[in-house]
């Protein structure tokens, strides 16, 4: 089914029409769940209540509510394309023969960064497409809650990790649907960039989602970020609460749900400006410890063998930080003292023998730039590695890489940034015209990009990538990229 035309298939809420192009068939925007408006806004996602005849999925649906990314200078900017309304969708996209085999592919179900804040599936950054083309394999994306309407902490209504409850939401829709577009549901890779990374992991590790989860891949995961304290996260919500001018003794959801929703994104701009800390990447609200999806500290479950036997993919690009600290303002003039000092919160007493170890080896360094390397192992690299020490320890086969590519004309320093390997596994090069962390891509720089994309391709089919040593516990055996 080579060229373009259109494809009708069948869903559990109705029947969708996608677009069939060069031999992939894309199936934008379909529901998964019902639009969080109204009573359903901060509620746990609710079944979509479905539709007669077919219903045209050819483009993406819209974001969920979001403010602008705090990683635009470095990726480029987006128009904002956001309505609560019609926002909790998956796009799908097969190799049209997959359509049409008595053989089902492998799936990735991928989950998109922005620091449970900002992004959505249905970006052209992350168009699957041209990975489901060259892998042979189906690739779905999805939206799921951000910021204040994902990761508020109201237990008392049960408005706790929505988010994640989302995205469990979708790993139930890919099990009972994906055949139907060709994929296998007893074959699915559960994997994401950074936020998307952390969610991943959780959804294999939580028993109540790791039965659908058969492999794992993890880019660029914030695993030195623990699950949030529930005493922090309400101190978090009680202070959103407060800016919204909601009163002490009020039903906090009713009060949400009766203001505009750019209200609600307004106020949580105005926490995040008061709470922000020179170079830390730590969004206000996130998964919290003990709420659904979340049982238990992830680093901790993966230490006591919560992955069980499933092959992992797990890497991180060079030079992650520099995304959080090129363009930060509060970075200016930074002096050593200034650095310990933001250094505080993670490593109290620690923090200034941490600072100096990572200043002795990088004679000439900037106050910044020593900082932007401990939060790059702090954040990202340890972490990683941590995961990837006790999978592997256990005798479970574990790929690592690192992307090491950087733009050719790099004015800001940036290096092999964080997000800096995804226009390289989509294919999706020309989404990102103004990327400082892209540049002009050359040549080479596709076939590095072909090259990544087969290996994750080959991973999510085989759980194994065919010409990669397994990685061991002692570090070695990370494949580099660029």
């Amino acid at each position: 089914m080579a060229g373009t035309g259109d494809w009708v298939t069948e869903t559990d809420r109705g029947r969708v029409r996608g677009l069939v192009r060069d031999g992939v068939a894309s199936f934008r925007g379909v529901p998964y769940a019902a639009s969080p408006v109204g009573e359903l806004r901060l509620a746990p996602p609710r079944r979509h209540p479905g539709w007669t005849g077919v219903r045209e999925v050819v483009s993406a649906g819209p974001a969920v509510p979001q403010g602008p990314s705090r990683l635009e200078r470095v990726m480029g900017r987006r128009a904002p394309d956001w309505d609560e309304g019609g926002c909790l969708t998956v796009n799908v996209h097969a190799p049209a023969g997959a359509l049409e085999a008595d053989e089902l592919r492998p799936v990735l179900l991928w989950w998109h960064g922005g620091g449970f804040s900002s992004g959505s599936g249905g970006w052209d950054w992350y168009d699957g497409a041209r990975l489901a083309a060259l892998g042979g394999i189906v690739v779905v994306t999805a939206n799921y809650r951000l910021g204040p309407l994902g990761y508020p902490y109201l237990p008392e209504a049960d408005a706790v990790n929505l988010g994640a409850r989302d995205q469990a939401a979708v790993l139930r829709w890919v099990r009972d649907n994906i055949a139907l577009f060709g994929g296998d549901p007893r074959r699915v890779t559960v994997g994401g960039q950074s936020a998307g990374a952390y969610s991943a992991l959780a959804l294999a590790l939580d028993p109540g989602t790791a039965g659908m989860v058969r492999q794992v891949l993890l880019q660029s995961g914030p695993f030195g970020l623990p699950p949030q304290d529930p005493e922090q996260a309400a101190e978090v919500t009680a202070a959103y609460l407060r800016i919204l001018g909601v009163r002490e003794g009020a039903d906090p959801v009713k009060a949400l749900r009766a203001q505009p929703v750019e209200h609600l994104l307004s106020a949580y701009a105005r926490l995040v400006g008061r709470l922000a800390r020179p170079g830390d990447a730590t969004p206000p609200m996130y998964p919290v410890l003990g709420g659904p999806g979340i049982p238990d500290d992830l680093l901790a479950a993966v230490a006591r063998g919560g992955l069980g036997d499933r092959p992992l993919l797990i890497g991180t690009t060079r030079d992650e930080a520099t995304a959080f600290t090129a363009f930060d303002p509060g970075l200016r003039g930074l002096t050593a003292d200034g650095a310990v000092e933001s250094l505080e919160p993670p490593y109290g007493a620690r923090a200034r023998e941490v600072y100096q170890r990572y200043a002795g080896p990088r004679p000439g360094a900037t106050p910044a730039q020593v900082l932007t390397a401990v939060r790059t192992d702090g954040l990202f690299r340890t972490g990683s590695l941590r995961v990837a020490d006790h999978h592997a320890a256990a005798g479970n086969a574990v790929y690592a890489y690192r992307f090491d590519r950087r733009p050719a004309d790099d004015a800001y320093g940036l290096g092999a940034t964080h997000c800096g390997e995804l226009p390289f596994l989509f294919g999706t090069f020309d989404a990102y015209p103004d990327s400082p962390m892209l540049g002009t891509p050359t040549e080479a720089d596709r076939v590095l990009g072909r090259a990544f994309a087969a290996a994750v391709a080959e991973f999510v089919t085989t759980g194994a990538v065919g010409d990669w040593r397994p990685y061991e516990p002692d570090g070695t055996f990370v494949r580099h990229f660029g």
